[in-house]
């Protein structure tokens, strides 16, 4: 089971996020849970998001895991030693920061030695899309990374799911998934 927690800010877009990549997965066959942990608070205040992908039923139904990657949207949250909670050696970090990788280590030293990526997700979403909500950006590097699923398989699933919005939205994201598939480092 491929094991996913997203970290966040409420109106970052990471339940939108996780919703839509257990979507693209179960198109494929998949079975999927995705699921967010919140209380009541208000826009900005940080949460989490999971994702569950098997090829076989998902009976925990738990929020605990250690997952498999760790996407991180809002670049202050980088900071936050709680991000590395119940990681292995092994879980993969894909963080949203304008800093290149060596010099984000130097800053955030609890994520020193593991695997980790890096893209800009706030200004590629403020350039593409128009606004800075990251998720997508962050999905184009998860798959990327990940190689969950043929890349071009993604984008027709995601363009399919956007299909209620505008025009301008479905190719700002689009334009901004792919941006992130060329820019994560």
């Amino acid at each position: 089971m491929l094991r996913i927690r997203w970290h966040s800010r409420a109106g970052q877009g990471a339940v939108t996020g996780a919703k839509a990549l257990a979507d693209v997965m179960a198109r494929t066959g998949k079975f999927v849970q995705a699921y967010s942990v919140y209380g009541a608070e208000k826009r900005g205040a940080p949460m989490t998001a999971y994702d569950k992908i098997d090829d076989n039923p998902i009976l925990d139904h738990s929020k605990w895991m250690s997952p498999d990657y760790v996407l991180v949207i809002d670049p202050s949250l980088v900071y936050q030693e709680e991000i590395v909670e119940n990681t292995t050696d092994d879980t993969i970090f894909i963080v949203t920061s304008h800093l290149p990788k060596d010099e984000l280590v130097k800053i955030a030293k609890h994520l020193e030695g593991r695997p980790l990526y890096v893209l800009d997700a706030i200004k590629i979403s403020q350039e593409e899309i128009g606004r800075p909500i990251p998720n997508t950006p962050v999905l184009g590097a998860f798959v990327k990374v990940s190689g969950i699923i043929d890349f071009d398989t993604f984008l027709e699933s995601i363009e399919d799911i956007l299909s209620k919005f505008p025009q301008k939205i479905i190719d700002g994201n689009l334009r901004a998934i792919k941006r992130a598939a060329e820019e994560v480092q």
